[in-house]
């Protein structure tokens, strides 16, 4: 998610974690990136990109770089938008 550009919208498809931080996979869980829920990334803040402004479902969240690239996500078809 780290890598869509802004005001995409896209859909969750899995969470993963890395090694080194094994609690951020269900911590981005219990605060609703879950598959299949609509994303959006907001803003990146300058300089460095370094946090994102995402939106999930009604929520919207600050995460770092590292902790975005930990969901994957799918694009939208023009028509679910």
């Amino acid at each position: 998610m780290s890598d869509l550009p802004l005001k995409e919208i896209a859909t969750v498809d899995s969470v993963g974690a890395p090694a080194a931080a094994p609690e951020w996979g269900p911590w981005l869980e219990e605060i609703g990136f879950l598959h299949g829920e609509r994303v959006e990334l907001l803003a990146r803040a300058e300089p460095g990109g370094d946090p994102l402004v995402v939106r999930i479902g009604d929520s919207t969240f600050a995460l770092r770089r590292a902790e975005a690239a930990c969901v994957r996500v799918l694009p939208r078809p023009m028509l679910a938008r």
